[in-house]
């Protein structure tokens, strides 16, 4: 044990202290939150046209504030562009993170100098917080990777703009500078294909320890891991303990990794966006993770089923149930204001305030009215209890009006390991859909949808796909759910 992780544990016992003290009074913080935007932001432009010096309670800013995405601001965003102060937070932005929306083309997310501090802390506190309850600091001693965007920024009305990955690579600390890896030479690669062969002629014979990233590109590396030394992850690095993940659910990727580690490691999740740092896995022991409900972000949350309402209900955190499924909304000091992030989330605990992610507003399929979401489809496949069955990845959409007569749902799945009968395989799909979904259940009762039908798509072609719309790599996920055919169709050409 080095010198780095000996200094480690006092410090990650205090932060641990810390954060346990917020999450007893997360309600109150969040009211004290909630008054400091409301302070500052009265003295920006956005803050004047909604009247801000008139909100004194949660009701005044729901009436002053209505929801909107990021359509409803890229007027202000336009300003910030244009050399504009004051517009959406005081004084302009330190960055902008680039990212990619299904509507609105490219996002620019203003990141403020008040702002930051969410996005470099709340990692480090996750780490901290699973050194301090597990006792393994031995991790910060090794090197660690973190699978990620290039850090090389672009300006943008003189801002300096990239991926949101890249942009907290600036903010690495020095004293893990030394650890961390691929090299700057080598993150700055944009091809996704010839960055991988890069990163793993950095790591290979590397003493790694911590490997970060979201799961399916992280199986990628692994996978080109494993072909080029011919040994499972967890033999090729000895002292791999940590792997920190997030992006997506990580359940339906889980039996694979692990597979391919071999061994046992500790799972880290985190809920990190352009928009803010959300969420972490606090303990080992318990499910979800603890809302970040102490750094600069004031929650809101709709009921799912009214989100497209004209006035939904808007609720704090002091009123949310267990259970239920929410629409993200947040305002914060990156001069967001009752942002609609496109997540959905539900709480497993009240207390303390853990949640889980759900999944997109915008990724389901309701073409029948029955509005099935992306938690529903991932317990529909996990539960189908066939252990020698084994999923790359996997996507659903709507099939409208078959030569058949009927609809149905077509699942596109990529098997690791392929089930002995696919007929069967799809038969215990749907009837674990039917009994998650009570409408889905309704319309193969009543006749009017055949039941769910897979296409197998061919190793490796989900990969293949992405790559043949500029997508491979990096921050891209692929949606689990479509309501429309897009892409289906592009699947097709990579199924079996």
């Amino acid at each position: 044990m080095n010198l780095k992780s000996i200094l480690a544990k006092p410090f990650a016992n205090y932060i641990s202290r810390q954060i346990k003290k917020n999450m007893a009074h997360a309600v109150h913080d969040q009211k004290t939150i909630f008054q400091e935007l409301i302070k500052t932001g009265s003295k920006t432009i956005f803050g004047k046209e909604h009247n801000f010096t008139e909100i004194k309670s949660h009701a005044d800013f729901i009436k002053n504030v209505p929801i909107r995405d990021y359509e409803g601001f890229r007027s202000y965003i336009d300003m910030i562009v244009e050399g504009k102060h004051n517009v959406l937070w005081k004084g302009k932005p330190i960055y902008f993170a680039k990212t990619s929306g299904t509507t609105s083309g490219v996002k620019l997310i203003p990141i403020t100098k008040d702002s930051i501090s969410n996005h470099i802390n709340s990692a480090r506190n996750a780490l901290l917080m699973y050194m301090n309850e597990t006792g393994n600091s031995k991790f910060a001693d090794g090197k660690l990777i973190f699978l990620s965007g290039s850090p090389e920024l672009e300006r943008v009305g003189d801002i300096p703009t990239g991926r949101l990955s890249g942009i907290v690579n600036h903010h690495v600390p020095k004293y893990l500078r030394t650890n961390q890896l691929p090299s700057f030479e080598t993150n700055c690669i944009e091809e996704w294909e010839e960055k991988l062969d890069k990163i793993v002629d950095e790591t290979i014979n590397a003493r790694m320890t911590l490997i970060s990233g979201i799961p399916p590109w992280v199986q990628m590396y692994f996978d080109k891991l494993e072909e080029r030394s011919g040994k499972k992850i967890g033999d090729l690095f000895p002292d791999f303990s940590v792997l920190v993940q997030g992006g997506v659910n990580f359940e339906p990727y889980k039996a694979k990794l692990s597979e391919t580690i071999g061994r046992k490691v500790d799972y880290i999740e985190l809920f990190p966006a352009s928009e803010g740092f959300f969420a972490y896995q606090d303990s080992q022991s318990a499910e979800g993770m603890m809302l970040n409900t102490n750094s600069g972000i004031f929650f809101e949350f709709i009921p799912v089923a009214e989100i497209k309402n004209e006035n939904p209900t808007r609720l704090t955190l002091s009123e949310v149930k267990v259970g239920e499924n929410y629409a993200l909304i947040i305002s914060s000091n990156a001069g967001l204001w009752a942002y609609n992030i496109g997540d959905t989330v539900k709480f497993v605990s009240t207390n303390p305030y853990r949640i889980v992610v759900t999944g997109r507003i915008k990724h389901f399929i309701s073409a029948f009215g029955e509005h099935v979401i992306g938690e529903e489809v991932e317990k529909a496949l996990l539960n189908s209890g066939d252990e020698n069955v084994s999923v790359s990845e996997f996507t659903v959409a709507p099939m409208v009006n078959d030569a058949e007569g009927k609809s149905y749902h077509e699942w596109f799945i990529e098997f690791d390991k392929s089930p002995a009968d696919i007929k069967k395989f799809a038969e215990k799909i749907d009837k674990n859909l039917r009994k998650l979904n009570v409408y889905y259940d309704d319309l193969i009762s009543g006749n009017i949808l055949l039941p769910l039908k897979i296409r197998v798509v061919k190793k490796g072609g989900f990969a293949e796909y992405m790559k043949s719309i500029g997508k491979l790599g990096g921050q891209n996920k692929v949606p689990r759910l479509s309501n429309d055919r897009v892409l289906a169709n592009g699947l097709m050409p990579f199924c079996k």
